[in-house]
């Protein structure tokens, strides 16, 4: 029996250290995307052209660093790999250099996935700054709803009915207003 649990102590060990090293790589690879964008904003100040929503150009013609969807990319793959701070940061950083790429809606949303289970008021805030500043995205009807959900685990059903009503007023066609109509029906008064 000890040795059975020594056995699994040394694994899950080792498991803690990958996982370690994964981390290690992935905040080593943002910094680099870090510096890269620093060097490309010194390069755009010095009169090297880049092209709006684009990857920089540098003086060869050639991309000067990550472009927004690799940049948007690895900020996804973090938060599917569950490194949710490493993701927000990535998510961020992407927000600040492309704040009009058509992923910035999405971006920001999974800013707010990314805080629902550990901070549900900044999920509801990012969510709110969704709706506001991409109005028009796939993504705003996603956040209101999620917001009436948010609403409603903290126990403000009338709150919650709120939310899902401005999902079905304004996004009447949306799959969330579906969504938005059932949840309306089981919390009526």
């Amino acid at each position: 029996m000890r040795g059975d649990l020594r056995t699994e102590l040394l694994s899950v060990q080792q498991q803690l250290v990958s996982v370690q090293e994964l981390t290690g790589q992935s905040q080593q690879r943002l910094t680099e995307l870090r510096s890269r964008i620093e060097s490309r904003g010194q390069q755009a100040d010095q009169g090297v052209a880049a092209p709006a929503g684009g990857a920089p150009v540098g003086p060869s013609g050639n991309p000067a660093g990550p472009g927004p969807d690799q940049m948007y990319d690895l900020s996804l793959q973090q938060y599917r790999r569950g490194s949710l701070s490493t993701a927000r940061l990535g998510f961020r950083e992407f927000l600040r250099v492309f704040p009009t790429h058509e992923r910035a809606p999405d971006a920001l949303f999974y800013i707010g996935e990314s805080f629902e289970q550990s901070a549900p008021d900044s999920a509801a805030a990012v969510y709110d700054q969704v709706v506001k500043t991409y109005p028009k995205s796939p993504r705003a009807p996603s956040a209101l709803y999620k917001q009436g959900v948010l609403a409603e685990q903290h126990g403000d059903k009338a709150l919650a009915r709120t939310f899902y009503s401005r999902v079905i007023a304004g996004y009447p066609r949306s799959p969330e207003a579906d969504l938005a109509r059932q949840n309306q029906q089981r919390l009526r008064p």
